[in-house]
């Protein structure tokens, strides 16, 4: 059996808001697997922030921008938000956040593209900041969306500086119609992407595996509740229903106005548009998501510095 210590009973009740003990028992089911072990609780009714799960936050910022057609997000890191904070910083983030949109974004192509005045790539002008800065520094990933008619439309959440922040939002929408109406309509929808962290924008981009996984949790609740097997089909059915209404893009009731979904939002813009909507896809990138932080015992830190 797995070694349950007191560091992952902790992780699991931040990522699962349940009870010390309940985590414990969990971790000796799953044999200290903490995927397993949160499946574990959910089913048993006791997980409360389960799809708050790994998202630790990492520093440095996220640069987002469009230009018409097309738009571009990157995440450039730092060790401290103290250097994210720095002017230097923030002036190399913008930087290679305009390169990546003479490259649409590709991230390896990004890498080796030319750094504005500095004879050398973006790669190993990153590498030469670290330096002058002070800090590990790195170009953790980038991303982009093009339309042959429409616009890709840009959201920064809380910007540091213009075009940089913790979250980026980019909503392409295809259309023949009035570009500066649907660059009004996808920043709102990008803000909803900000603040609702859909999984997918329609129902057939979702991970099979994801769907599978929420199925089989549903499942396993309806037999813990003992109901007939009939009616805990049913209620499956429906939690599945809602599932989708939870983490699909296009079925999430619009926080503007609730009474309306991001579908019937789209729908409805196409009179003032002049010209139909179809959403091509979505990207949103938050600082940090999926980096295990490090945990420092500054006093242990101290006191090896002082035996030394």
């Amino acid at each position: 059996m797995a070694n349950i210590t007191a560091a992952l009973v902790k992780e699991l009740r931040e990522k699962s808001g349940a009870g010390m003990m309940d985590c414990k028992a969990a971790l000796q089911e799953s044999n200290g697997d903490i995927d397993a072990a949160i499946d574990w609780l959910r089913t048993k009714g006791l997980a409360t922030a389960a799809k708050k799960a790994g998202r630790v936050a990492s520093e440095g910022l996220v640069g987002c921008i469009s230009d018409g057609p097309l738009g571009v997000a990157v995440e450039v890191n730092s060790e401290t938000d103290f250097v994210a904070r720095n002017e230097n910083f923030q002036k190399l983030a913008s930087e290679i956040t305009k390169v990546a949109l003479s490259v649409e974004g590709d991230y390896e192509a990004l890498k080796a593209a030319d750094f504005p005045g500095a004879g050398e790539s973006v790669e190993d002008h990153i590498k030469t900041q670290i330096g002058t800065i002070g800090e590990n520094l790195g170009l953790r990933r980038s991303a982009g969306l093009k339309v042959d008619n429409g616009v890709v439309a840009a959201y920064v959440h809380n910007q540091a500086a213009p075009g940089l922040g913790k979250i980026g939002v980019l909503v392409a929408l295809e259309s023949t119609g009035d570009t500066e109406k649907l660059d009004a309509l996808g920043r709102q929808i990008a803000m909803h992407v900000a603040a609702t962290r859909p999984l997918a924008a329609t129902k057939d981009e979702l991970d099979p595996e994801v769907v599978a996984k929420e199925r089989q949790v549903l499942i396993d609740q309806a037999k813990e509740s003992g109901k007939p097997q009939e009616i805990a089909e049913k209620m499956v059915e429906g939690r599945i229903r809602k599932f989708f209404e939870e983490v699909v893009l296009m079925y999430q009731s619009f926080v503007m106005d609730s009474d309306r979904t991001i579908e019937k939002v789209l729908k409805d813009a196409e009179s003032d548009v002049g010209a139909p909507i179809v959403l091509k896809g979505f990207v949103r990138m938050e600082l940090g998501e999926g980096i295990e932080k490090k945990e420092e015992d500054f006093a242990a830190e101290v006191a090896a510095a002082a035996g030394s």
